[in-house]
């Protein structure tokens, strides 16, 4: 028979597993971004329209870039800042959908490579952590993080009903 503190400690991990919320437990969910959102990846209207897009945006690791188009484009992912704004070939890839998955803290440079088509504005800079930051100055640091941000409502709620649950549990078990 198991003694007392084990039943505790088993009725808290039911509780733990059942409602993940309780521990704050949050899953990283990785997000898909259509590049220009319903505009696509074509030649935009000014110049400076996939950098405002770019910058109205959070990306993480693991989020994935869709580079939508319909007629003569492609995307091209170039190596460096200069072969950004060269318009530096790297060969593009072919299709009307390419995704691109996030996979590391690099600064992203993609641009189009048929014509003028990236002298004309069609290219991107993807700034992994924070939102877009295409000037040459270092995107400012994240504030530290604040627990008070994660205690909402539902969190105290539950963490509350946890500890009323075991105090319950230990209150049974010592009139047993």
């Amino acid at each position: 028979m198991m003694n007392k503190m084990n039943m505790v400690m088993a009725c808290f991990m039911v509780m733990a597993v059942a409602f993940p919320s309780l521990l704050n437990l949050k899953g990283a969910t990785a997000e898909d971004y259509v590049v220009g959102d319903s505009l696509g990846w074509v030649i935009p209207p000014n110049t400076s329209f996939y950098s405002e897009w770019a910058a109205s945006k959070t990306f993480q690791i693991g989020d994935g870039l869709v580079f939508r188009w319909t007629g003569n484009h492609n995307v091209g992912k170039v190596a460096s800042k200069e072969e950004y704004y060269n318009c530096t070939d790297p060969g593009g890839a072919s299709g009307s959908v390419v995704r691109i998955e996030i996979n590391s803290t690099d600064t992203l440079y993609f641009i189009c490579t048929v014509g003028d088509h990236c002298k004309l504005g069609q290219k991107v800079t993807i700034t992994v952590g924070s939102a877009a930051n295409n000037s040459s100055a270092p995107p400012p640091s994240p504030p530290p993080p604040s627990y008070a941000s994660s205690l909402n409502p539902t969190t105290l709620g539950s963490f509350f009903g946890l500890i009323i649950s075991t105090l319950v549990a230990i209150s049974f078990l010592n009139h047993s």
